[in-house]
C-alpha cells in the first residue's frame, strides 16, 4: 500500500491531520517518505542545491569556517559540524578549501547531522579519502558537547515541517490535511463561510532548531551560518510546495515521491536563538554574503585557470549571487557567540575599519 493510500485509510479512520504531520509523514515516514527512501538531489534529481551549482560555494564556506575559528582565538580543539549535508558535496568542497589552512583541520572534529540512510550511504562514497576523519550523527544532540562549534546548515530549515493558520474574521483557524471525494485535500479545523487569503505558517520544528542551537552556542561558544530560501521579516503567505524532477506540483499528489518544502522563518529562528543566550547577526541575502566574503574574486580565478569553462563559471556565478537567480531569495544568517564577529555579516563601517 502506498503513502498516499494508507494516509487516506488513516486520515479517514482518525481524522485530519496537521499540515506539519503531512509534511513529516511524506518527508520522513519509515517505509515510503521521500527522505527515508529515496532522497533525489542534482540535475536528474528533483532539485538542485547551491553546492550542486558550482564548487565555489562550498569553497567560500569553508574559508568563512576558517575565519570564523580564527576569529575565536583559533581554539586547539572544535566541532565543524554540516546539518543536512545532501549528497556531501558541500563538506567536500569546504575540506578542500581549507586543507592548507594551519592548524585547522589538526583542530577540527568533523561530524555531520543526518536523518537520512541513503544520504548516509551517499555521503559515505562522496567523502572518501577526505582529509579528516568524520562522523555521523543522528541528531545535534549527538555531537558531543565541551568544545566550540562551527555548524553550517544550507537548505535545512525549508524542510522543517511547519503548521498553517487561515484568516477567518477575527479568527485563526489552522488548515488540515484531509479526504474529500475519496483523495486527500485542504480543509479546516472549524468551518469558516469567507476565509480570507491571508495565511500564516508558524514553524514549531524551526524554533526549535534555532532554540537548540542558540543553547549550544551559549554553553559552548561558536557560530552556526543557516543558508535557505526565505523570509527576512514576520509575514504571511502560503509558501508549501513540492518539488518533482524539478517542476512544482500539487504538494497533496505525490506523498513520499516529491520533496516538500516551506520557506525558511528566519526572524523566528533568531528570535528563538537569542533567547537561548546567543547572539545573530541580520539576515542577509545569499548574493550579498557570497559577494562580500569574495565569491567574485574566486569566479575570476577559475575562469583565469580554465579559461575553456568561462561562460559556465560565469552561469554558476550568475546562479549563486544575482538577485534574478538565488541571490535575493536566498537568506544568510548567522547565530554565534556574544561578542564574536562572524565574517561576511560586519556592517559598512565595520567593514571599513
Amino acid at each position: 500500500m502506498s503513502l498516499r493510500d494508507r494516509l487516506i485509510a488513516e486520515i479517514a479512520q482518525s481524522g485530519p491531520i496537521s499540515v506539519a504531520a503531512f509534511m513529516q509523514r511524506c518527508l520522513h515516514d519509515p517505509l515510503d517518505g521521500y527522505y527515508a527512501t529515496r532522497p533525489a538531489l542534482g540535475p536528474e534529481g528533483d532539485f538542485l542545491t547551491a553546492p550542486l551549482v558550482s564548487q565555489m560555494f562550498g569553497e567560500i564556506l569553508g574559508l568563512w569556517a576558517v575565519e570564523t575559528w580564527m576569529r575565536m582565538g583559533s581554539p586547539p580543539s572544535f566541532r565543524l559540524v554540516e546539518a543536512g549535508p545532501g549528497d556531501g558535496t558541500l563538506m567536500s568542497d569546504m575540506l578542500r578549501a581549507v586543507r592548507r589552512a594551519p592548524g585547522f583541520l589538526d583542530a577540527a572534529d568533523v561530524w555531520l547531522v543526518e536523518t537520512s540512510q541513503p544520504l548516509v550511504a551517499t555521503q559515505l562514497e562522496r567523502l572518501q579519502g577526505a582529509p579528516a576523519q568524520i562522523r555521523w550523527a543522528h541528531g545535534l544532540d549527538e555531537v558531543p558537547g565541551g568544545a566550540p562549534m562551527i555548524l553550517i546548515a544550507n537548505e535545512l530549515l525549508d524542510c522543517l515541517p511547519a503548521r498553517q493558520f487561515v484568516r477567518c474574521g477575527e479568527r485563526w483557524i489552522e488548515r488540515l490535511v484531509g479526504v474529500a471525494g475519496g483523495e486527500l485535500a485542504f480543509g479546516l479545523a472549524e468551518p469558516c463561510e469567507a476565509p480570507e487569503p491571508l495565511v500564516l505558517e508558524v514553524s514549531m520544528d524551526q524554533e526549535a532548531l534555532g532554540a537548540a542551537l542558540g543553547a549550544r552556542i551559549d554553553r559552548d561558544g561558536g557560530a552556526a551560518l543557516l543558508i535557505d530560501y526565505g523570509r527576512a521579516e514576520a509575514g504571511f503567505g502560503d509558501t508549501l510546495q513540492a518539488l518533482l524532477r524539478h517542476r512544482k506540483v500539487d504538494p497533496l499528489a505525490h506523498p513520499g515521491e516529491a520533496d516538500l518544502t516551506v520557506h525558511a522563518d528566519f526572524p523566528l529562528v533568531a528570535a528563538a536563538a537569542i533567547a537561548a543566550g546567543a547572539a545573530a547577526t541580520d539576515i542577509l541575502p545569499q548574493g550579498l554574503f557570497l559577494l562580500r566574503l569574495g565569491l567574485g574574486a574566486r569566479a575570476e580565478a577559475l575562469k583565469a585557470a580554465h579559461p575553456d569553462r568561462a561562460p559556465v563559471i560565469e552561469r554558476q556565478f550568475n546562479r549563486l549571487a544575482s538577485p534574478q537567480e538565488m541571490g535575493d531569495l536566498f537568506k544568510a544568517l548567522c547565530l554565534h557567540a556574544p561578542g564574536l564577529q562572524p565574517p561576511g555579516f560586519e556592517t559598512a563601517a565595520e567593514a571599513a575599519v
